[in-house]
């Protein structure tokens, strides 16, 4: 995928019954299905059975099993309420009769009420002042490790910019923070708030178990620990566009028992908290 046009084709299921949806896969350079990508499909399936105009405004998640990239995806829609204010959703999805995934999704009419939030804190760069992945590849893919390269080297649909770029090769600790820009590649106008929830949805599972490793980066990296999401939650506040830059805040308050736990904001490029995400992640080493 090079675009947001790819991604959104993705993103776009095969219905084969009613609330029952078929997806595809497409790699991101693991050898096993994004979770973001599940995530995403699964609330578009669930957005399939909103016929009353309510929108998403929080989504819970297991992943159960590791998702085969050759496979077909099964989602099954399961309409446990529509009240008076919210409707929520289930939705499970399979591959070959095992369920490797589970989501729950709620959709609240839209009403007025109290507003506050919490500002972006820290003197932050501008993604104009920083390099992406493809200009790290760039000027870096020489000396970065065999397994960072190949990952970088997959084409995406979306640009990151981190505010900070960690030197595989600096084996010290650094503190639980992570500050990524990023931005989708194409032409994102005219897309409906459903749509923009689900790219931001796939989005969301790059980049927040990071910092979960930093505070033990002097000997935890990439090529020597098993990592892979096992629950997400997502909320969303705002009304948003994608054809601008957006910024990822994440932090880790805590790692014990092979699990990293961390959190994260992402808001606006002039400061709108558009959502939040907590996640629980493997973060197993691996035994020589």
């Amino acid at each position: 995928m090079t675009s947001i046009e790819d991604l959104i084709a993705v993103l776009t299921l095969e219905k084969k019954k009613e609330n029952e949806f078929i997806g595809i896969s497409k790699t991101i350079g693991s050898p096993n299905v994004f979770g973001g990508q599940v995530l995403a499909q699964a609330l578009s399936a669930a957005n399939n059975s909103i016929t009353n105009e309510r929108v998403l405004h929080s989504l819970h998640a297991y992943f159960l099993e590791a998702g085969d990239l050759e496979l077909p995806i099964t989602y099954e829609v399961n309409i446990m309420r529509n009240g008076g204010s919210f409707s929520t959703r289930r939705v499970t999805a399979k591959q070959k009769d095992k369920t490797i995934f589970i989501l729950s999704a709620s959709f609240h009419k839209e009403e007025k009420g109290h507003e506050h939030q919490q500002e972006p804190e820290g003197n932050i760069k501008q993604p104009e002042e920083l390099l992406s992945w493809d200009d790290m590849l760039v000027q870096f893919g020489d000396f970065l490790p065999k397994k960072m390269k190949s990952f970088l080297e997959i084409d995406r649909p979306i640009e990151f910019k981190p505010t900070f770029i960690v030197n595989p090769l600096d084996l010290k600790d650094l503190p639980p923070f992570s500050d990524v820009w990023f931005k989708v590649k194409g032409n994102p106008t005219n897309l409906n708030l459903a749509v923009k929830q689900q790219i931001l949805t796939y989005i969301s599972d790059y980049n927040i178990l990071n910092s979960t490793l930093y505070p033990n980066a002097s000997k935890a990296n990439y090529g020597n620990t098993q990592m892979a999401s096992l629950d997400h939650s997502m909320w969303f506040f705002r009304e948003f566009d994608l054809d601008d830059w957006m910024l990822y805040k994440t932090e880790s308050p805590n790692a014990f028992g092979a699990r990293g736990f961390a959190r994260g904001n992402i808001y606006s490029r002039k400061g709108d908290l558009i959502a939040s995400v907590a996640q629980e992640g493997l973060i197993r080493p691996i035994k020589k």
